[in-house]
This record gives structure tokens, sequence and C-alpha cells, in this order.
């Protein structure tokens, strides 16, 4: 059966709410709450499933609810383990202790998940940067590099991978995403090391002296939750689950009945939050189900009014003008303001309609590659596009630091970002030898621009004038929030001095 065009507008209702809601003040007190965003994605998604019951396509339903458990299953694990480890200290907040900070989120959330990486790693970053007045690039950077682009390597790091294994990715397909993994990291890390060297020479001497005499020895707090996160990875990597589609046709029986993969990873969070430090998970890391309650209310919602959405836009695809370039822009467009996860479930059925070899669980490779880039790379670009950059961003913000409005984020992530997408577009995605030398030129341009900040201190001169960053870093600038009892920053470094 062919379901109207109509059928999509429940998806759409729903991607909206989580989108918009948020953003009214008026709505917002009130969308905060998971039991009203249950109820919310039960008025949606429930009439939407006696629907297509109805149809006669109660397969789609069954698949729909088994990849719902499997994703959820996952996230749970992954939130309930990371809340038992705490990085304790505080070390010299230099550009290079920062940078090293990122580029070890960068790699920890292929592993252990965006949402976890984030989560181990804001609270220590803000301690080591407590001393320091100018401390939002480096939680924007945070956001761009350890909660979405250094998720892409495993379907462990971000949650469209981990819908893409269970339609049938490979589970170390991902790694064909290293070398685009590699250049946007390596991009932005090198771009934060410069922006840092320039910020903080604008530092009041006193703070900089008491951030490097405050000193405490880094130190991993519950690391016998290491082991479950271990356990965590085995069983995403090897262990079976039931087969949606099977179950579906009812193909499966005996041991293809049991959820053992998921039986496993509940087991690991269940063991953490059993024999893990109870201090250090809700003293240190304030943990609380909140956030994961939150996740499993909507995406219920999603998952159900997702059903005819997706069979929609399957027939519709062959009509689409869609090639590796527009499913990057369109995939990745959606994923900057909706949620990155069903977006990728998207695009991902629209491909399977495409002609092409070699092919993928059904899509043809050089698609699914611009599909999972754009998915994962893109929701980095507003606060809405993944789960964790509101996390970091509240967390940050408890913690007194002002933090850029939703069009000021925007603003940095299309200096800071966008053109590094782009010109991993033109040398990694786009098929032809003019795009090459276009992605060529455009990353030596990025490089200049990180050069120019490497050599320029004063602040008052080229890019200086277009970066928000750089500006309010400067003398006579408004201070973080929080700060109005303290004297303007006057410079801790002279204009030259380079610090590392």
């Amino acid at each position: 059966m062919t379901f109207p065009a109509w059928s999509i507008a429940p998806f759409v209702l729903m991607l909206g709410a989580i989108a918009i809601a948020p953003l009214v003040p008026a709505l917002a007190k009130h969308w905060e709450h998971p039991r009203n965003q249950l109820l919310w994605s039960l008025l949606l998604g429930v009439p939407v499933t006696i629907g297509v019951l109805l149809a006669g396509r109660g397969d789609l339903v069954t698949v729909a609810g088994v990849e719902y458990l499997q994703f959820i299953a996952l996230l749970f694990a992954l939130f309930v383990v990371s809340g038992g480890i705490f990085l304790r200290g505080d070390i010299a907040a230099t550009p290079r202790t920062n940078t090293i900070f990122l580029a070890v989120g960068g790699v920890l959330a292929s592993f252990i998940g965006t949402t976890g990486a984030a989560m181990l790693l804001i609270r220590p970053l803000l301690n080591t940067n407590a001393e320091r007045r100018h401390t939002a690039h480096t939680v924007v950077f945070t956001i761009l590099i350890v909660a979405n682009c250094g998720g892409l390597l495993t379907p462990l790091g971000d949650p469209p991978l981990f819908l893409g294994m269970l339609r049938g990715v490979p589970f170390t397909w991902t790694l064909h995403l290293a070398p685009m993994w590699l250049f946007v990291n390596a991009l932005l890390l090198l771009t934060y090391w410069a922006l840092d060297r320039r910020i903080i020479a604008h530092e009041r001497p006193e703070d900089v002296a008491a951030d490097r005499t405050h000193v405490t020895p880094l130190r991993l707090a519950g690391a016998s939750s290491l082991i479950w996160f271990a356990v965590i990875i085995v069983a995403v990597a090897v262990i079976p689950s039931v087969d949606g589609h099977e179950l579906a046709e009812g193909h499966a029986h005996g041991a293809g009945l049991v959820p053992w993969r998921e039986i496993v990873m509940v087991g690991a969070a269940l063991a953490a939050l059993r024999f893990g430090n109870r201090a250090v998970r809700y003293e240190d890391n304030q943990f609380e189900l909140g956030p994961i309650k939150e996740v499993a209310a909507l995406f219920i919602g999603i998952f159900l009014t997702m059903v005819p959405a997706l069979e929609v836009l399957r027939n519709a695809a062959p009509k689409l003008p869609l090639n590796e370039i527009t499913l990057f822009v369109f995939t990745g467009g959606l994923s900057a303001v909706l949620d990155n996860a069903p977006t990728y479930a998207t695009f991902f059925e629209m491909a399977t309609q495409l002609p092409g070899e070699p092919r993928v669980a059904d899509v043809p490779q050089l698609y699914l590659v611009s599909i999972s880039l754009g998915a994962v790379l893109c929701g980095a670009i507003t606060y809405i596009g993944n789960g964790p950059n509101f996390m970091v961003k509240s967390v940050a913000e408890s913690r007194g630091v002002q933090m850029p409005s939703f069009g000021g984020y925007v603003q940095r992530t299309f200096m800071y970002l966008v053109p590094v997408l782009v010109a991993m577009v033109l040398l990694f995605i786009a098929q032809s030898t003019w795009t090459t030398i276009a992605g060529v030129f455009l990353t030596a341009l990025l490089l200049a621009r990180i050069t120019h900040l490497f050599v320029t201190f004063d602040g008052t001169v080229g890019v200086a004038l277009l970066d928000p960053d750089v500006r309010a870093s400067l003398p006579g600038r408004p201070l973080p929030r929080g700060a109005a009892e303290r004297d303007r920053p006057v410079g801790a470094l002279e204009p030259g001095h380079r610090e590392d």
C-alpha cells in the first residue's frame, strides 16, 4: 500500500515541536517535562499506529517498535555508565591543555557516544578554565568537536549511525569515514588552538597567575565503570539481537526472539548503578535520569510517526534530484534544525531507491557516506541539531558562562564549522577535478586564517574584526555573566608573546 502524502504531517509536527517548543518561553516551561513530551508523542503516534495497522501494514509498526527499543537501550546504557565516571582536578588552562582536552573528547566520542564524552569532559574542562574570564568559545568548540564531529567512527558515537547499524550497516563500516573525521576535527582543533592563544592574551595577569598557581593533578574517579563501557562496545559489535524485519515476517524463532545485545547492555548499565561509586555519580556528576527520560519520551513519537513518512519519502526518492552532494546538503540542513537521528533514517530510506554500486545495506555506498556525514557533522550547526548540544550549554550556563544566544551560536558555527564542512565536501564527496581544486583552495584559506590568529595578538585587525570571540576578549568589552565585580581585562600577555 502507498500512504498518502498528508500522512507525513504527524512526523512534521513531531519534529517541529522538538525544534520550536524549547525556544518559545510560553511553551518551554511546559515542554521541558518528560511527561508532557510523552503525551505529545502519544497524541501524534497512537493515531498513526492505528492507521498503519488498519492499512494492513503491521509489519512496519513491528520493525519501528523493535528499532525503538534497541535505540533506547543503547542510549540508556551509555548515559548511565558515563554518569559513574568523573575527571577530577584543575590544571593550567593553556591553549595547549584545552586543545588536548578537546582532542581526547573527539576520540572518546566515537566509543562512548557524543553524549557520554561531552558529559564526561565538560565539567572538568570548566573547572580547568575557572580562573579565566573568556570561556564561551571553549564551550562552543566542545559542542562542535566532542558533542558532534568526534562521534563519526563507530555506531556507538552518534544515534544516526546506530540507526544505520540497525538497518544493516556493518559495525566497522563507519571506519571508512576516518579521513573525513580526521580532516574536520584537525581543522577545528587547529582553529580553536589559534583562537584560544589570541583570547588568552587579553586575560587579566592575576587571573592567568591564579590559574597556574591553583593546580590539582587530574585523576579519574569511578574508573571501574570503564569495564562496563567495554562490555557495551563488545555487545554492539558482536552480540546479535532481534531482527525486526524477520520478526515482522514471522521468520524469527527460538534464540532469534531474544534481544541478547540489549540484555547485555542494560545489564551493564544496571551493574554500573549497583557497583559504581555513588559519590562520583550523584555528587560529582549530579546524575539524574531526566535527560534520558526526555529522549525516550520524544523518540517513541518520532519512531511511530516516522512509519508512513518513510514510506512516502521512499516512493518520492526517484523523482528528487538526489546525488552525493544534495544528499549531504539535505541531510545536513535538516539535521541542523531537526534531530539528526530521524533525519538520517529518512534519507537512508530514500537512498535505498537510488541506483549505484557498491551498495551497503541496500544503499549506494557513496550516498551512505554523504548521509552519514551530513547527519553527524551538521547536527552541530545549531543548539537543537543534536541532544548533547543543549546539555553542554546548560551545564556551562549553570557555572556562570555567558553562552551565545541561538543566533550567536549559529554565527560562530558558520565561521568555524561550515567552511570546514564545505572544504570536506569538495575534497571527499564531490566527484570532479574542479571541486577538488576548489577544496584545496578553501583549505588553504582556512589554514591562512589559522595562521593569522596564530601570529597576531593585538586583536584589532584582520579577522579579529569579524570574530565575535576575539572582540569579546578585548579590553573595554562587557564581562561574562557573574564576573561584573572584577576589573576589566587589561592584557595578560604583551602583544607578540606566544602562549602555548
